[in-house]
């Protein structure tokens, strides 16, 4: 697992032809539901102590389960590693409804730090399968995410996870059948799949509404327009964060040269920066935006110090803290209840 080494800023300043300088995307970095969840983590730690559960990541992103971990959390595969009695933080993906019974079973204290965008996906995945739709998830398959909503409904869940799988998939009805998706997808490769298979299935219904969630949306519509005048596109986030992987991705099909994703400034390397005018930066959106920030400083020192801020969307969603945590120890109504820190698209 990378860690920040001791030393930094040990990129070079080597000329290029022409000037050179940083486009930073915006919005980056942490969404709603991210912070959420994290903070959640945090809170858990005040009011019970440590240590506080987590079954899997909190979220997809190496730095910040380290942090959490030194705060006294400890991150677990499933519940049946976690103490009866003990407190368990279910991750920003979801659970199942088998997951949620097992902590039950043990008589743990869940606290759901679910996103909210992916608990309404749960719920239309209920709703549809209540009706007796065939839901085409679309989305990869081992994911936390995908593993719970296709958990909600297991005997009318197929999983799509790719536009060509769109051309085999085999179904009951083709008049009843529905799609809905992992909310941290590609939005273009989600709407191919989505295209194909209704070729084949023109009665195919959509969801209520667009199950890819506001921050991949804005960070792909973002880093969209930054590759285009980007030699070198650097993403900073962890090789399990679908959005951020979705991002290298998205930058190589509109237009950058090199697009590559690091978890820490330590990982970029020198030869990324030959003959390099523009570098494009942005970040997932379960990444602090420290980590952004010791990016900027490396290539600072490597002549980079020229940042313009390429913004394509305001964000203000804020989602509430799991029920249990919206009052202080005291009993007062907690500052973070709602809301938590200030975004980094301002």
């Amino acid at each position: 697992m990378p860690r920040i080494p001791g030393a930094r800023n040990r990129l070079k300043d080597t000329p290029v032809d022409g000037r050179k300088r940083v486009l930073l995307a915006a919005p980056r970095g942490y969404c709603a539901g991210v912070d959420r969840a994290v903070i959640a983590v945090e809170k858990a730690l005040e009011h019970y102590g440590a240590p506080v559960y987590v079954r899997k990541q909190i979220v997809h992103n190496i730095h910040v389960v380290s942090e959490l971990e030194k705060k006294g959390a400890i991150f677990v595969e499933e519940v049946d590693e976690v103490p009866t009695g003990s407190h368990i933080v279910f991750s920003a993906h979801g659970v199942s409804p088998a997951v949620v019974q097992g902590a039950a079973d043990r008589g743990l204290q869940a606290i759901d730090a679910t996103c909210p965008l992916v608990t309404k996906v749960h719920r239309e995945a209920v709703r549809f399968a209540r009706d007796d739709f065939e839901i085409l998830l679309i989305g990869h398959e081992g994911h936390e995410e995908v593993e719970g909503t296709a958990g909600e409904a297991p005997e009318h869940t197929t999983l799509v996870g790719s536009p060509d799988e769109a051309d085999t998939i085999v179904v009951r009805n083709p008049d009843k059948v529905v799609w809905l998706s992992q909310t941290t997808l590609s939005v273009d490769e989600t709407m191919e799949t989505v295209r194909r298979l209704r070729q084949r299935f023109p009665n195919l219904q959509n969801p209520p509404s667009d199950d890819i969630c506001y921050a991949t949306q804005n960070r792909q519509v973002a880093i969209k327009k930054v590759a285009q005048d980007s030699d070198l596109v650097l993403v900073v986030g962890s090789a399990n964060s679908s959005n951020s992987v979705r991002l290298v991705e998205v930058a190589l099909e509109y237009g950058a040269k090199a697009a590559y994703r690091v978890d820490y400034a330590s990982e970029v390397k020198q030869e990324w920066l030959d003959g390099v005018r523009t570098v494009g930066v942005t970040s997932g959106a379960s990444v602090p935006e420290e980590l952004v920030q010791e990016l900027l400083d490396d290539l600072a020192n490597a002549g980079y110090g020229d940042v313009t801020q390429v913004k394509t969307a305001e964000e203000d969603l804020m989602f509430s803290l799991p029920k249990e945590l919206r009052k202080d120890i005291s009993g007062r109504t907690d500052a973070r209840a709602i809301g938590g820190r200030v975004r980094t698209d301002a």
